[in-house]
């Protein structure tokens, strides 16, 4: 996996969890009526304990795990839980506790800014996660757009000029049934009323005919989040291809692909519907 491989969604999750590290510096309580420098606290301020670790370090916390999941293999999981859903959880409990801060004002202390912009980046970061694990299409699409790929250069014939046909040749074989003969003869030039040889009237070998075109190779990326199944056919997932990421086609099964991802793992794309070719 690489930065392209993020979504928007975990765009949202990243500035949600930037916006909680800012309101944890600014001021949460203020006293009231007093214009000193003391009379208003932080997230960091040890009067506010448990404060920080239970709202904000939670909240940190559960982005990177969240997005940390997409940097791991498919199917890697902690105590049977996936690493994007441990950080769904941790985010909702950070939100439920930065929700109940808020009610812990008296005639004293009043809340501060901090407070309410810590609440609203906590339930932004829940929110942001739940959405893109129910797959919602917006947060779904690529966070970077995806880079074409370099075309190699064709090879050019030594002394960096292009190879020309000789005169009377046709190109696109060397003889076959219905194009020019080899060697710039035509096909059905004979000699002395023999053909390149053999007698008149006998039937001249049947020519070969002509291979058909290999497949070729080309770089593909998949408008959604598609599965890459085992190439023994087991039906077993082994990778799932992301959008605004590149991948390789090395062959073709019927209408499904061969494909190959960037740490060499290589499976069956059976979907294959709305690729976009490089």
């Amino acid at each position: 996996m690489n930065n392209r491989s993020l979504t928007r969604g975990d765009g949202a999750v990243i500035g949600a969890a930037l916006l909680l590290l800012i309101a944890s510096f600014l001021n949460f309580y203020a006293a009231k009526d007093c214009n000193a420098d003391g009379c208003a606290v932080s997230a960091w301020k040890s009067e506010l304990f448990p404060l920080l670790p239970s709202v904000h370090l939670l909240g940190l916390i559960a982005a990177g795990l969240f997005v940390a999941s997409r940097f791991q293999p498919e199917g890697r999981k902690v105590l049977g839980i996936g690493l994007a859903q441990w950080g769904a959880v941790l985010s909702v409990a950070a939100a439920w506790d930065a929700l109940w801060s808020l009610f812990r004002g008296n005639e004293v202390f009043g809340l501060a800014a901090g407070a309410y912009l810590s609440f609203v980046a906590a339930a932004a970061l829940a929110a942001a996660m739940l959405l893109t694990l129910q797959g919602l299409p917006a947060l779904k699409a690529p966070l970077l757009p995806a880079p074409r790929p370099q075309q190699p250069q064709q090879a050019q014939p030594y002394g960096g000029q292009q190879a020309q046909p000789y005169p009377g040749v046709q190109q696109g074989g060397y003889g076959y049934p219905g194009q020019t003969g080899g060697h710039g003869m035509p096909a059905d030039q004979s000699f002395g009323g023999e053909q390149y040889g053999y007698p008149q009237g006998q039937q001249q070998p049947q020519q070969p005919q002509q291979p058909s075109a290999e497949f070729a190779a080309f770089w593909f990326a998949v408008p959604v989040a598609r599965p890459l199944y085992a190439e023994d056919g087991s039906g077993q997932q082994i990778a799932e291809l992301t959008p605004g990421t590149w991948y390789l086609a090395v062959e073709q099964r019927g209408g499904a692909l061969v494909a190959q991802t960037q740490d060499g793992r290589r499976g069956v794309l059976q979907d294959v519907s709305g690729i976009q070719r490089g």
